[in-house]
């Protein structure tokens, strides 16, 4: 088993509090990513998990055991790095087989372990090369069969992707939700990339300023965002917000019914996902007037960037096939159930 319990974790530089007040429990063998904006704190708890830096205040244990003043190489996890971090002097082999020998273990058992975490990889043709011969991503699968080697029972991984292109991001995305269905071990995974986060999680963890702002299922952020940051964060395109009143039980931007408004009242902010505006008929209720600015084909869809009598920015996610063009008007409604209410004052979700 390993659980990794994080509580009333505080981390300050000087004036500047990089982490303030986290509580999360991540369970055994869940796959949880913390994905976030630039300085919103998510390396820097990963790093403390690591025992890399240490909190201000709060404790984090793993397995029930306080793990403070317990050395990183002591915690038994394995930590990926944004850089390969690969001795340059070495082969592929040695690279992979250096913390065993250090460690003292058997020439036998290294060599398999090696040879067995080479091939769960694709990279035993590489195993004689070294760093200087291969490529990004050949080089971030070394770095990461690196730490599969020492089999430990925690992975942590630092934005390992990030310095890829965007076909190799997507391999080695694959690459990795893959050997976690094989390997089943607890693994907190840091990204930018709100797809990646989507993609590979059981559970995500969004962050703000240091804070948590929430924690779910990738549907459940997606689907029921509990501010507007976190509706905008998750999600791309992102999604649309709009100024609009609410009435009766009736939503109005302008002079459009949009959606049904539950208990809400007064000024809101309308999130609609660029997929939930249908053209025409397909809509739930009222229409929105919208001039055509752009059209993106992207293969599979169409995105089109359009403007509102009102004046407001919609970004519209169309079918492959479906015919707009530029300064055309279209008359958009939001799927049933589609709509997000938003206080404008605090950001958080009405509805």
């Amino acid at each position: 088993m390993a659980e990794v319990v994080v509580s009333g974790v505080f981390k300050r530089f000087g004036p500047v509090a990089a982490l303030e007040e986290i509580d999360l429990t991540v369970h055994d063998n869940e796959f949880v990513v913390l994905v976030g904006p630039s300085g919103s704190g998510k390396s820097t708890l990963l790093r403390i998990i690591a025992g890399l830096e240490r909190q201000s205040e709060g404790s984090v244990a793993i397995d029930g055991r306080d793990m403070a003043g317990i050395a990183p190489k002591d915690r038994d996890v394995a930590m990926v790095f944004q850089s390969h971090a690969l001795y340059p002097h070495m082969n592929v082999f040695d690279n992979l087989a250096f913390n065993q020998r250090i460690r003292g273990v058997d020439r036998k058992t290294v060599d398999r372990k090696v040879r067995e975490v080479a091939e769960r990889l694709e990279i035993t043709e590489l195993l004689r090369r070294r760093p200087r011969q291969m490529s990004g991503g050949q080089r971030q699968r070394v770095a990461i069969g690196r730490a599969l080697v020492r089999d430990p029972r925690i992975f942590l991984f630092d934005e390992p992707l990030s310095n890829l292109d965007a076909e190799l991001r997507v391999r080695l995305r694959t690459v990795i939700k893959r050997l976690h269905q094989e390997m089943r071990r607890t693994s907190v995974y840091v990204t930018h990339d709100q797809v990646e986060a989507m993609t590979l999680a059981d559970r995500v963890v969004v962050l703000r300023d240091g804070r948590i702002e929430q924690i779910g299922a990738p549907d459940d952020l997606y689907e029921r965002p509990v501010n507007g940051f976190v509706a905008g964060f998750i999600g791309s395109p992102a999604m649309n917000f709009l100024q609009g009143t609410a009435a009766e039980g009736v939503v109005r931007i302008g002079e459009t019914e949009t959606g049904a408004a539950g208990a809400a009242s007064g000024a809101v902010i309308v999130g609609i996902r660029p997929e939930d505006l249908l053209p025409d008929g397909a809509a739930d209720r009222g229409r929105l007037r919208a001039l055509v600015t752009l059209v993106e084909p992207m293969g599979a869809d169409t995105l089109v960037f359009c403007t509102t009598d009102e004046g407001q920015e919609l970004t519209v996610r169309l079918p492959r096939y479906t015919a707009v063009h530029e300064g055309e008007t279209l008359a958009l409604g939001p799927r049933e159930g589609a709509v997000h209410l938003f206080d404008p004052e605090t950001g958080q979700r009405l509805n």
